[in-house]
């Protein structure tokens, strides 16, 4: 048996983790959590990784399995750092020989590990897939090569996923020398300055149950199709993704509630497009892993390049929603005030920037990451690829005309109304182009 260190990341839950069941075969455990200091300094094309947003669900998210994991005699330390030097010092501190956590396609979660390595190469590091419907061994992306979406779900579909597991029975206790008590009294550290904020989600496993229950408990599910491209309502599309992509809830439980519906309500075109997204956010998972730092690079994955120009004045009005595109503003402020954006306004502003704009698309993922509340890296990154014709799409990148947009997703300007109102501005000044030399 092993004295076990479990490194919690996107997998803050009890509930079907495979990571908690490897970590629970242990003569004593401890929960460790890893808070950055640059997640909330300029870091990525001068923004801030975590946003107000996403650091309170996060916060929330934790709180919530604090409490989860009490009722099983055990707690969360929270540590402050860069994680592989601060799990480091755990494992020499407590005499750790083995560390558990969850295999996530992050290049900065894989430089952790190989930097723990390094330090510790005595240590043995058990990797779980915890955070895809998928593993590593049955994941139907080809490892030799890109393929398509299309290619990919021909393939996933034939491909069974592995089914959810329940929630271990007893976890084991905590090493010798830390107290419950004291871990127990302990505040979660908040590097962030941000104010509170009213949530527009809640985090944590008990609140990704609840919605799971009051959306396969209603007959949204058998009309997601016609209502996915809608702007706004809380109804039109499944909202899943800030549970999804914390790891308070597991694809494999969400399919699982989706197959269950299918059997009791009936399925249907909508039914299978919820399927559909869960295998495209399953795609990006694994392109991510594959292609590694080139998530990150201009050119992306392809041998064309975008636009590498910067432009602070453009770039500032359109973080700020005070362009000249009714339409883009509106969904710039809606992401700003909530931490949210339907999938449609997400495409808008990402073609507004790249195409209108005529800017360097990782500025636009980088704010994105910064104030998504549901943000996924390889989701994020790879959809703004997607867009700036640098990533998956065959077909070299997508425009949106604006005006057709709005005529036919905001027909009323019932959208633009509620979250832009007033007078918009009409040019913007093109004199501040900067050519930014960062490939």
């Amino acid at each position: 048996m092993h004295k076990t260190l479990y490194w919690l990341t996107k997998d803050l839950r009890i509930d079907d983790n495979a990571a908690l069941i490897a970590a629970a075969k242990s003569d004593s455990l401890l929960c460790v959590y890893c808070i950055e200091p640059r997640w909330f300094s300029q870091y990525r094309f001068h923004t801030a990784s975590m946003g107000a947003h996403r650091w309170q669900f996060i916060r929330q998210c934790l709180a919530d399995l604090r409490v989860a994991l009490a009722t099983y005699g055990q707690e969360i330390l929270f540590v402050v750092g860069e994680p592989d030097r601060c799990l480091a010092e755990l494992v020499e501190r407590h005499a750790i020989d083995r560390l558990v956590c969850s295999f996530l396609p992050g290049t900065d979660e894989a430089a952790a590990l190989v930097g723990l390595a390094a330090r510790r190469p005595e240590l043995i590091i058990d990797t779980q897939d915890t955070y895809t419907l998928f593993d590593r061994t049955s994941s139907p992306l080809p490892k030799e090569r890109v393929v398509s979406y299309s290619k990919f779900r021909t393939l996933a579909e034939r491909t069974d996923t592995l089914l959810p597991v329940d929630a271990p029975a007893s976890l084991p206790p905590l090493p010798a020398g830390i107290s419950f008590a004291e871990l127990r009294k302990a505040e979660i550290p908040d590097l962030s300055g941000y104010s509170h904020l009213e949530p527009f989600f809640e985090g944590g496993e008990s609140a990704a149950k609840r919605h799971l229950k009051s959306y396969f408990g209603s007959t949204h599910a058998s009309s997601y199709k016609k209502t996915r491209n809608e702007l706004d309502g809380w109804d039109t599309s499944s909202k899943l993704s800030p549970w999804l992509n914390s790891g308070s809830l597991s694809a494999r439980r969400a399919l699982s509630h989706l197959r269950s519906y299918e059997q009791t309500a009936g399925a249907n075109d909508s039914t299978y497009w919820l399927y559909i997204e869960l295998l495209w956010r399953e795609y990006f998972q694994w392109i991510a892993v594959q292609i590694g730092p080139k998530l990150f690079s201009l050119r992306g994955i392809s041998s064309c390049g975008g636009f590498k120009c910067f432009y602070p004045e453009r770039f500032e009005k359109w973080c700020q929603g005070t362009t000249p595109y009714p339409l883009v503003n509106a969904c710039m402020k809606q992401l700003k005030a909530t931490g949210y954006l339907s999938n449609r306004g997400r495409q808008i502003a990402a073609s507004c920037l790249v195409n209108e704009l005529e800017m360097d698309w990782r500025y636009g993922a980088a704010w994105f990451e910064h104030q998504l509340c549901d943000y996924d890296v390889a989701s994020n990154w790879g959809n703004w690829q997607y867009i700036a014709g640098v990533g998956v799409d065959p077909r070299g990148g997508r425009h949106f005309n604006l005006q057709k947009q709005t005529e036919t997703f905001d027909p009323t300007g019932s959208y633009v109304a509620r979250w832009s109102p007033g007078p918009v501005l009409q040019t913007l000044d093109t004199r501040d182009a900067a050519d930014w030399p960062i490939g």
